[in-house]
């Protein structure tokens, strides 16, 4: 069980990408891995990214 300290903070943007605490290392479904060592990461939701599975903002085009 994780103590408070070692949980990442998740948090899910309305119509937005879900943001995480980093580093992280997301795992594909095809078992790519990205990597980011960034102090908040946001992670596409929409799937329409260029950079899927990193957010490039491209959900603010389609409304």
């Amino acid at each position: 069980m994780p103590t408070p300290r070692d949980a990442r903070v998740v948090t899910v943007v309305p119509g937005g990408p879900v943001l995480v605490e980093g580093p992280v290392e997301l795992r594909l479904d095809d078992g790519t891995v990205v990597c980011s060592d960034r102090f908040v990461v946001a992670v596409c939701a929409c799937r329409r990214s260029k950079r899927y599975p990193l957010c490039d903002t491209s959900h603010r085009k389609r409304r």
